[in-house]
């Protein structure tokens, strides 16, 4: 079906600016959002294409050892790893720093990182 192609097509090129935006952006929220959606949309498609099937009739027999247990699995962790930064976020009552700049604001005012603070 050529609207699988296209699924699998835009879900990978969402996912690669998901992945450039976790390491580029200073608040990465919609990079979270969107990319934990996109993950759960393809595990409940791959899911429905196994069991009841997609619309026009599409319906995969099997689980295609290894690539389709190995996509669910990546979309798994990816979709904790959400959870699980969400959960951070909950807890500290906002987002979580990069290591680089807790490091940076350790250093008193007035002084640089180059004088052996």
């Amino acid at each position: 079906m050529f609207y699988i192609g296209v699924l699998f097509a835009v879900g990978s090129a969402v996912m690669l600016v998901v992945a450039v935006a976790l390491v580029t952006v200073r608040r990465p929220v919609v990079a979270w959002v969107t990319g934990a959606l996109v993950s759960f949309g393809m595990i409940v498609g791959f899911l429905l294409s196994r069991t009841v099937g997609l619309p026009n009739g599409y319906y995969e027999a099997g689980w295609e050892a290894p690539y389709g247990p190995l996509s669910l699995l990546v979309e798994g962790v990816f979709f904790l790893a959400f959870l699980t930064w969400l959960g951070v976020r909950t807890e500290e009552g906002a987002e979580p720093e990069p290591p680089y700049r807790a490091a940076r604001e350790r250093i008193a005012p007035g002084r640089s990182a180059s004088k052996g603070w």
